[in-house]
C-alpha cells in the first residue's frame, strides 16, 4: 500500500510521437535513439516541475490517442542549453484514451493518465502491443 501511495505522487507529461503513425514506428524511432541504457528526448525548456517527473512517464499520442508511455528517468543538459529528458527505453502500451493533439509537452496529473496493458483481467496484455493499440483506436478495446 505504502508503494503505490508513492507512485501515485508522481507526475507526468504527454507529448505527440510526432511523424509516428503507429505503435510499432514509435518502438522502432525509441530503438533507434538508444543511447547507454537510456532514450534521449530533446526539448528546449526544462520543465519547471521537472523534480516530480521524474519517476513519472512520458505519455505517446499517436493519432489523437494516448497510446503508450515510457518511464522519466531524470533529466541533463544538453547542447546550446537545451534539456535532454532522460527514458526508459521500455515503451509501454496503454489503453488508450482521446488526446487532443498539442506543441510540445503538457503535464498529465496521475488520475488523467491511462492503464498499463500489463496485469489485465481480459488477457489483452498476451496481444502484440500494434494489434492492442489498432483495436483500441478503433474502440474496440
Amino acid at each position: 500500500m505504502r508503494q503505490k501511495l508513492h507512485l501515485m505522487s508522481f507526475l507526468n507529461i504527454s507529448k505527440v510521437a510526432v511523424g509516428c503513425a503507429s505503435f510499432d514506428a514509435l518502438k522502432r524511432r525509441q530503438e533507434g535513439r538508444l543511447q547507454a541504457g537510456i532514450v534521449p528526448i530533446v526539448t528546449r525548456f526544462r520543465p519547471k516541475r521537472a523534480d516530480e517527473l521524474v519517476g513519472g512517464s512520458i505519455y505517446w499520442i499517436i493519432k489523437h490517442r494516448l497510446a503508450a508511455r515510457q518511464a522519466i528517468l531524470g533529466f541533463a543538459e544538453g547542447e546550446d542549453r537545451r534539456t535532454v529528458i532522460q527514458l526508459d527505453p521500455k515503451l509501454v502500451p496503454v489503453k488508450a484514451r482521446a488526446k487532443r493533439a498539442h506543441q510540445g509537452w503538457r503535464y498529465l496529473d496521475i488520475a488523467d493518465a491511462p492503464q498499463d496493458f500489463d496485469g489485465d483481467d481480459e488477457g489483452l496484455a498476451e496481444l502484440p502491443p500494434g494489434l492492442v493499440v489498432k483495436l483500441s483506436a478503433l474502440a474496440l478495446i
